[in-house]
């Protein structure tokens, strides 16, 4: 079985599009009908978000920390409980590619790290989104980490003993430790995902704020001197 795991803070306006392309991630005929769990942790939610992933059919499990590193790790011991045998992590802003639960799992690796992509700029400036396609480099042997498009093995995840509970950085936390730890790490360009390009962060220091900060420096220097997040090599 293979467990998705989606951290939530009222995000009832978005996360239906996240849940329905993984329910056709999950048909992929790649994965030869293996079962497919969607745990969406809800994070300390107020709104509708639980009710809408009630229609996607996604299984949910409560915590009250605001803290995505506390929710990430809470769906993923909720998945592994469930007897997943690959874990995969995306944010509930972000939609996945059909065939990405297909290419990750079986990426003969331990772990896989890949891209994002974002379809709606909104009202960043131009010179925003050519710094980002510079730093975000789209091709095999990357090293970006993002929650957004991750996965592991059950094996790998829990060697390390999970996500920490920090309010940002877990992602990159639990590669670190992946990587130190001897585990093989794919880091592959495909498949990306597409993700969203919001002003209103739900992880301080996460990608809505790397965005911002690279706006800063655009419109300030001209150019941004900001590197990608990367695991040092």
């Amino acid at each position: 079985m293979i467990g998705v795991i989606v951290p939530a803070h009222n995000e009832a306006h978005a996360i239906g599009r996240c849940l329905a392309s993984i329910a056709v991630a999950a048909a992929h005929p790649g994965l030869r009908c293996e079962p497919v769990r969607v745990v969406v942790a809800l994070d300390a939610c107020s709104d509708a978000t639980a009710a809408v992933c009630a229609e996607h059919g996604a299984l949910t499990v409560v915590v009250d920390a605001q803290c995505v590193g506390t929710a990430r790790a809470a769906a993923a011991s909720h998945a592994l409980a469930q007897g997943a045998r690959w874990i995969a992590s995306t944010d509930a802003d972000t939609a996945v590619p059909p065939d990405w639960l297909w290419r990750q799992s079986r990426c003969g690796a331990d772990a896989f790290c890949g891209v994002v992509e974002v379809a709606d700029w909104l009202d960043y400036p131009e010179g925003v989104r050519r710094a980002f396609s510079e730093r975000e480099i789209v091709q095999d042997g990357h090293r970006h980490i993002h929650g957004a498009n991750l996965g592991m093995s059950a094996a790998a995840y829990l060697a390390v003993g999970g996500f920490k509970a920090l309010r940002t950085g877990e992602d990159v936390a639990l590669v670190e430790a992946l990587a130190g730890n001897g585990a093989h790490i794919a880091w592959l360009a495909r498949p990306a995902v597409v993700t969203s390009a919001r002003r209103t962060a739900r992880a301080p220091h996460g990608f809505s704020g790397f965005l911002r900060a690279l706006e800063r420096e655009v419109v300030s220097a001209g150019t941004s001197l900001l590197p990608a997040r990367m695991v040092p090599e």
